[in-house]
């Protein structure tokens, strides 16, 4: 019997009782992310919803861990919808070596497999759904290098270690950075994605490295926390902040100076193109082996695009 865990669930249940015949067959889909703690992951659930509306016969369930960090908590969720065999899973992956023993469970048990926002590296997988994170890096890297003309102090704000998103987004930084030597990465540190040690790891950097003129954080939640820390010690508009995920709240920030820019990774598209993948994956339809979603660098110049 697979232990309970506690974790957030938010289930969509979806089954479209008019215009069927008896003879037809419930789809049930689950939808397994890093979290469900953040406008980012909420707008993914979102759009898995939209997809599912659009199926008639697919009961949809967006399950989450407490917080990205706990990785056995998500593993914990994916052997309970093992156990209940649902028709397919769409997996944002928090750890790989510990999600890729319980997905050969799945494949092995016949369910489908969509892997999305973070790519691993595993046979088993039908598609992946997601952004070119190295390039997101890439962007945020140029634009920083640009905005300081080619010579100045950055640090980085990243993710959880060993997680691939945040591990492409600092390469395709760091690839940025080699086209221009006179950019000076100081310092990469984690702060697991969450807002309020993006904060603290932001004041620190503020006390170690006095002369920084950048900042690249790998998602919004540290990027905003980075914010609130250069605002606390009066520096906003004299440390550029560049984060990832295009939130609303990040976009707004953008609009009134306290964050420079953003790279947009369409989560909607996300959520919405990862479940449709996994409901034709269910239907033994073919699906993509790779299904791409985009990535937009936000300024003041568009950002009004990104504010809905």
């Amino acid at each position: 019997m697979v232990k309970s865990i506690p974790v957030v669930l938010l289930a969509a249940l979806l089954a479209a009782s008019c215009g069927r015949g008896s003879n037809s067959k419930t789809i049930d889909v689950a939808l397994v992310v890093k979290a469900l703690d953040s406008e980012w992951w909420q707008r993914v659930k979102a759009g898995a919803e939209e997809a599912a509306r659009a199926h008639p016969g697919v009961r949809l369930a967006v399950l989450a861990p407490e917080r990205e960090i706990n990785i056995d908590q998500q593993v914990g969720i994916l052997e309970d919808q093992i156990t209940r065999h649902v028709s397919a899973l769409a997996v944002a992956p928090a750890g790989v070596s510990e999600v890729v023993p319980v997905l050969d469970r799945a494949k092995a048990a016949g369910i489908p497999v969509v892997i999305m926002d973070t790519d691993i590296a595993w046979s088993g997988k039908l598609s992946y759904v997601g952004a070119d994170n190295r390039h997101a890096g890439r962007l945020a890297g140029d634009y920083i290098a640009e905005r300081l003309g080619g010579k100045g102090k950055v640090a980085v704000i990243r993710g959880i270690l060993g997680v691939a998103t945040h591990e492409d987004r600092l390469a395709g930084f760091r690839d940025a950075l080699a086209a221009a030597p006179g950019v000076e990465c100081v310092s990469v540190q984690p702060a697991n994605s969450e807002r309020a040690m993006g904060m603290s790891v932001m004041e620190n950097l503020l006390t170690t490295y006095p002369g920084l003129n950048a900042v690249f954080a790998t998602n919004d939640q540290m990027a905003l926390g980075a914010v609130e820390a250069i605002a606390a010690r009066n520096l906003t508009g004299k440390i550029a902040v560049v984060g990832v995920d295009a939130t609303r709240e990040a976009v707004h920030a953008i609009e009134s100076g306290r964050l420079a820019a953003d790279v947009a990774m369409h989560p909607e598209a996300l959520g919405n193109k990862a479940v449709a993948a996994a409901i034709d994956a269910a239907e033994g339809k073919p699906v993509a082996r790779v299904i791409t979603t985009g990535e937009t660098l936000v300024t003041k110049e568009n950002a009004a695009e990104f504010a809905k």
